[in-house]
């Protein structure tokens, strides 16, 4: 390994409290610098992703095992590769606004808002989408993207974003940050 490298850490498994702590604190005593990183509850589980950088020369293999020896992550999938981009945000990585839309359970959403936003040129920064039931078992969805939209378009996407979610019977809101 090259004395500085850039890794893809991504885990896996059954969420639990102290999983950040656990894995960040790890990784630190390892001599290791997180980047950009996320976490997410996905139902039951988590997924944990983070572009490491490791100071000196380190075995991934020995830090994949040392992960998966950690009480938080037993039983959890952990792949450590090779990251082959600069970690330098670009300008379409500012997140500019955010876009949530909210109601019932509608098959296609994300591919229709995101064509919508592909085609006025703004890129997803982040995106989350979640389920939830109410006391009379119906089910709302709420779907959040945090974009980087082009200056000079907003008002039109904004328009575009509202009609596309209207069509499907959707609350669509549209915010700077």
């Amino acid at each position: 390994m090259a004395n500085v490298e850039n890794f893809l850490i991504s885990i896996v498994g059954r969420d639990q409290v102290g999983v950040v702590s656990e894995v960040t604190s790890y990784l630190f005593d390892t001599g290791a610098n997180v980047a950009d990183s996320s976490y997410a509850v996905l139902g039951e589980g988590f997924e944990l992703s983070a572009v490491v950088t490791f100071g000196a020369a380190s075995d991934t293999t020995e830090i994949e095992i040392g992960l998966s020896e950690l009480a938080t992550l037993v039983g959890a999938r952990i792949a450590i590769v090779p990251f082959d981009f600069d970690t330098t945000r670009g300008e379409t990585a500012t997140i500019s606004h955010t876009v949530e839309i909210t109601g019932g359970d509608r098959p296609g959403l994300i591919a229709r808002v995101s064509e919508v936003l592909m085609e006025y040129g703004a890129n997803i920064v982040r995106m989350s989408s979640k389920r939830s039931v109410d006391e009379q078992g119906t089910a709302h969805y709420r779907t959040r993207f945090a974009i980087c939209a082009p200056k000079g378009r907003v008002e039109a996407l904004s328009a575009a974003l509202s009609n596309t979610a209207g069509s499907l019977r959707l609350n669509c809101d549209v915010e700077p940050v």
